[in-house]
C-alpha cells in the first residue's frame, strides 16, 4: 500500500503569530516555525500501520516555501520513507481552492492507496481541505476521525457527534482527516535524523504540476483587509461592600451568561 501524508509548516503556536498588515499574510520572520502537530499525528498514524504491514510505502507531501526543507526533513526524520515539497514562488498566499488544486494534483501524481490528513491546521484552522481533495481525486472520504483502523482495501473509524459516536467506513482509495484524540507522533532519534539526510526529497513546482497559479484561469479568493487585533478592553472590578454576589449575578445576567 502506498500512503501519502499531508504535513505542514505552521508558525510556533508558543511563540508569536503575527499578520503582515500589507499582504495578510503570516509573518514567518516573526517567530520560530514547527511541522503542526497534528500533521506529525497524521503520520504516526500512517507509520503505525506501515510498522505491521510489510511493503506500506509512506511518503510525506507538503506544499510550503523554499525555506521549509528542514520542517519537510523532520517528516522524514520521524520515519516517512521518502518526501514531496511543492514550492513555487506564485503559491505565496494561495487560498484554500488553489491549495487543494496543487496538492491534489501531486497526489494524483504518486498515485497513493490512501490520503491522510490533520482535521484542523493551526495556522489557517479551515477545515476544508480533506473534503477538497477527495472531491478532486474522486477518492471516498471520512473525515474527523477519533479513531481509524487501516486494512489492505479499505479503512473504518469513529467520529465524534452531537448524539455520541458515528462509525464511519470507506474502500480504497480515500482521503481521511484525524483529529488530535489519535496518538503524538513518535520523536525522531539521533539514526532517524541522520537517515533523514539520504531519503529522497523531490521538490515540485507548478509547471512540473500543470497547474496555473493565475486568477484568471478559475475563481480565487482574497482578503480584502486586516488590521492588528484590538487591545484588550480593561475588565469590571467588583468590590465587595456586602453586595458583591449581586453584582455578580447582575453582570452573569447582562451578559446573558446565565
Amino acid at each position: 500500500m502506498k500512503i501519502f501524508v499531508l504535513v505542514k509548516e505552521v508558525p510556533d503556536t508558543y511563540g508569536d503569530r503575527k499578520l503582515n498588515l500589507e499582504t495578510g499574510l503570516a509573518d514567518r520572520a516573526a517567530g520560530d516555525v514547527v511541522l503542526d502537530e497534528i500533521t506529525e499525528r497524521a503520520l504516526e498514524v500512517a507509520l503505525s500501520y506501515a510498522d505491521k504491514s510489510e511493503g506500506t510505502e509512506v511518503v510525506a507531501l507538503s506544499m510550503a516555501p523554499e525555506s521549509s526543507t528542514a520542517s519537510v526533513r523532520r517528516a522524514l526524520a520521524i520515519g516517512a520513507g521518502s518526501a514531496v515539497h511543492v514550492a513555487d514562488e506564485q503559491l505565496v498566499g494561495a487560498d484554500l481552492g488553489l491549495t487543494a488544486e496543487v496538492l491534489a494534483a501531486a497526489i494524483r501524481r504518486g498515485e497513493p492507496d490512501l490520503v491522510i490528513t490533520g482535521n484542523l491546521s493551526t495556522d489557517g484552522s479551515a477545515g476544508v481541505i480533506p473534503a477538497m481533495l477527495a472531491e478532486h481525486l474522486g477518492f471516498a472520504q471520512a473525515t474527523a476521525l477519533s479513531a481509524v483502523e487501516i486494512s489492505a482495501d479499505g479503512i473504518a473509524g469513529t467520529r465524534a457527534a452531537d448524539a455520541g459516536s458515528q462509525a464511519v467506513s470507506a474502500s480504497l482509495p480515500a482521503v481521511i482527516s484525524i483529529t488530535e484524540a489519535l496518538p503524538d507522533a513518535r520523536f525522531p532519534n539521533f539514526k532517524g535524523i541522520m537517515a533523514a539526510k539520504k531519503k529522497p526529497l523531490e521538490v515540485l513546482s507548478l509547471a512540473d504540476l500543470g497547474v496555473s497559479a493565475d486568477a484568471g484561469a478559475a475563481p480565487r479568493t482574497i482578503m480584502t483587509s486586516v488590521s492588528e487585533k484590538p487591545p484588550r478592553a480593561a475588565g469590571i472590578k467588583i468590590t465587595d461592600e456586602g453586595d458583591a454576589a449581586q453584582q455578580l449575578v447582575d453582570f452573569l445576567v447582562q451578559n446573558r451568561l446565565v
